[in-house]
This record gives structure tokens, C-alpha cells and sequence, in this order.
């Protein structure tokens, strides 16, 4: 991963979290509206790579290659019609954080049952079975 001097977040949200609202939902009377279901943290792309290298007992490869660099690939391959290309890499770098706090709010929740790295763990280690 080439990405590495990139520092986003990401929302993710565990099956085990995604099965407790909708049992709260059942359960509970709140008001209609919309909201957002999202594990507590959100975690970083390079962090997700870290996860996904660990849960496949292998070593995580993180590049630190100077924005300006990826930057100026980026506008080549905008160019030169390349798989990296300007819009690509906004897509790769860009945060992407939504907010639980309606919806724990309307449920009377405190937190989120699974921690955001537990339920990625879990995730990519069932990929191993």
C-alpha cells in the first residue's frame, strides 16, 4: 500500500453491533427519523491494513511515499488514463466518518457493544476458516 502518508478515517460497523440496534429497534419505541449505525471508532485505512495483515498472521506492508509524489502519479494517470488517477486517489484518501450518536441516543445506548478493531478482527479471521 503506497498510501501510507495519508491519514483518513473510516466508519465501519461490526455485524455484532448491526445485530444489537436492530433487536434495541425491535424492542424499544423511538422516534422515526434517520440514523446512522457505526461502530464508535472509526479507524484509519492504514490501520484496517494492519488488521487484515494480523488477522492473516503476516506482516503489513505501509509505504510512506510523499503526497506530492502519489499526487503528481495521480495527475499522470488522469492523463494517461492509469488505474491511479486523481479521482481514484480522493476516493482512497478521504475520510468517510458518520456520527452513531443519534441513534445510541435514541436507544439510550452508552456505547456500542463491539469495539470497531474487535469486529474487523472477527470479520477477517472467519475469512481464514
Amino acid at each position: 500500500m503506497p498510501l501510507g502518508a495519508f491519514e483518513n478515517k473510516r466508519s465501519f460497523t461490526s455485524i455484532d453491533n448491526l445485530t444489537h440496534i436492530i433487536r434495541q429497534l425491535i424492542e424499544k419505541d423511538i422516534e422515526p427519523g434517520i440514523y446512522q449505525v457505526a461502530d464508535d471508532e472509526a479507524l484509519s485505512t492504514n490501520e484496517l491494513i494492519r488488521l487484515i495483515a494480523s488477522a492473516q498472521k503476516r506482516k503489513s506492508r505501509i509505504w510512506n511515499i510523499s503526497k506530492k509524489l502519489i499526487g503528481f502519479i495521480a495527475r499522470v494517470g488522469d492523463v494517461l488514463h492509469l488505474p491511479l488517477n486523481s479521482e481514484r486517489l480522493k476516493k482512497l484518501t478521504e475520510s468517510y466518518v458518520v456520527s452513531n450518536q443519534k441513534i445510541k441516543k435514541a436507544l439510550g445506548i452508552e456505547k456500542m457493544p463491539v469495539r470497531a478493531k474487535e469486529g474487523l478482527k472477527k470479520t477477517f479471521e472467519s475469512f481464514q476458516k
